[in-house]
């Protein structure tokens, strides 16, 4: 039998009812917005424009720029338009797009941050081999591989959760649309066809997860035979906030799509949302790109070359 969908709309759940809290809200989004937006782009535009960061691992650091910047777009700014308008409402091929868009970039973020930490082992623990191996070319289809799986997963998730009927409420207990939460919502009687994509995604995901650690494991393992203190020291700091935020990530997402749906969702759902949504775009620039030194060097010389020339031209219009 054909589903037949009688919901035209969705109805996204808001963080509170009090319009003072809705504008707080909005407030905090629209700041985590603003320094995903400045901190992606910043490393967008400096690892294109200087060519001596266009070795693999900024080449890899700008795609998952991009990938945080789709993230935060498809799910933040719907939230904050919703908060400031008090319309929850959002349509039938908007939940849609907006399902495929971030399983979309969540997929594919978890792939190049594999990828990613793949080239760190092959450049400390094979530095010989490095350009070898991370050539132009394996970077390049590296990176393809990335973003071809990351689509087709999210395109069999979308379509096989919007192959289901909606037929009775239109809420969906999450301020953005998410599988879980349509599931919970559908008056289909049979939901194996979702369940089954989700529990091979969750393996596929532990799986990178399991490479991620191994990869560090090597690093790590490389790193404590280094003589000089100062060294350890750095590679440390640099590979615990990467394993941080990777666990954070992993762990918000694991715990929304594998625990028990409830009809009525709590605050902590939402919340754990956020963990996987928004705030991954927000630090991922922070520790894997603005703590490096040369793409401190190189973030220093742009602002400081925009604002010699800013002061150059106001000085030209003084003396004219």
């Amino acid at each position: 039998m054909t589903n037949v969908t009688t919901v035209m709309e969705f109805l996204l759940l808001g963080f509170s009812e009090v319009r003072d809290l809705q504008l707080v809200h909005a407030a905090l989004f629209l700041l985590l917005y603003l320094m995903a937006l400045m901190g992606n782009l910043l490393i967008i535009a400096i690892t294109t424009l200087d060519r001596r960061l266009h070795a693999p691992m900024y080449f890899f650091l700008r795609n998952l720029s991009i990938l945080d910047l789709c993230l935060i777009t498809v799910t933040v700014p719907k939230s904050i338009h919703n908060s400031l308008t008090n319309d929850r409402s959002i349509s039938f091929l908007g939940c849609v797009l907006q399902v495929f868009l971030a399983l979309s970039s969540i997929f594919t973020e978890l792939v190049i941050l594999t990828v990613m930490s793949y080239d760190r082992y092959v450049a400390i623990c094979h530095p010989l081999h490095y350009e070898v191996i991370m050539n132009r070319g394996a970077c390049v289809k590296m990176a393809t591989a990335s973003w071809l799986s990351g689509g087709l997963s999210a395109v069999l998730h979308t379509a096989s959760t919007f192959s289901l009927s909606f037929c009775g409420s239109n809420v969906v207990g999450q301020f953005f649309c998410d599988i879980p939460q349509l599931l919970t919502i559908s008056c289909s009687p049979d939901l194996f066809r979702e369940v089954v994509p989700i529990c091979v995604n969750v393996a596929f995901d532990f799986c990178c997860f399991v490479g991620i650690i191994m990869s560090y494991i090597h690093i790590m393992a490389t790193v404590l035979r280094i003589p000089a203190t100062e060294g350890r020291t750095k590679a440390f700091s640099t590979c615990l906030p990467h394993l941080v935020v990777i666990t954070l990530f992993l762990s918000m997402g694991f715990f929304a799509y594998l625990k028990t749906p409830s009809d009525s969702p709590s605050v902590m759902d939402l919340v754990v949302s956020v963990f996987y949504t928004a705030v991954p775009p927000v630090l991922n620039p922070l520790i894997y790109s603005l703590r490096n030194r040369d793409m401190k060097v190189t973030v220093g010389k742009f602002l400081k070359g925009k604002f010699c020339t800013r002061e150059k031209s106001l000085h030209i219009s003084h003396l004219a």
